[in-house]
């Protein structure tokens, strides 16, 4: 069973999850929405069409598959949280100053890992 660590804030969660599961689902079962507040209720309820779901991989992120998660990852963005399947140890920072998608990453730097 996989390891999805989850960030927010200053605390730190670890939970052992099934193999196969859904992020976004996976979060929201565990207590924490990637949502932002104005999002909570107005998304697309995970089909990857409006981006409001976006975390923060910053260990263990799969390639991007969807289109929409694609974009994100290309440019930056948060990753949609509703499109990532944990096959494997994870660590995902939850966006607590979102107001909608989420701001750009930096650009990251000869040190940086890509996110």
């Amino acid at each position: 069973m996989p390891q999805l660590t989850i960030l927010s804030g200053s605390q730190t969660e670890r939970h052992k999850v099934a193999a196969g599961s859904n992020l976004r689902d996976t979060l929201l079962r565990l207590g924490h929405s990637p949502y932002a507040r104005a999002t909570r209720r107005l998304n697309c309820g995970g089909r990857g069409l409006c981006a409001t779901c976006g975390v923060d991989v910053t260990e263990g992120a799969p390639d991007p598959v969807h289109w929409h998660d694609k974009a994100a990852y290309k440019y930056r963005y948060p990753r949609l949280s509703c499109q990532i399947t944990i096959e494997a140890d994870m660590t995902v920072r939850i966006l607590t100053d979102k107001k909608v998608w989420g701001k750009r990453f930096p650009k990251p730097g000869p040190e940086a890992t890509p996110h």
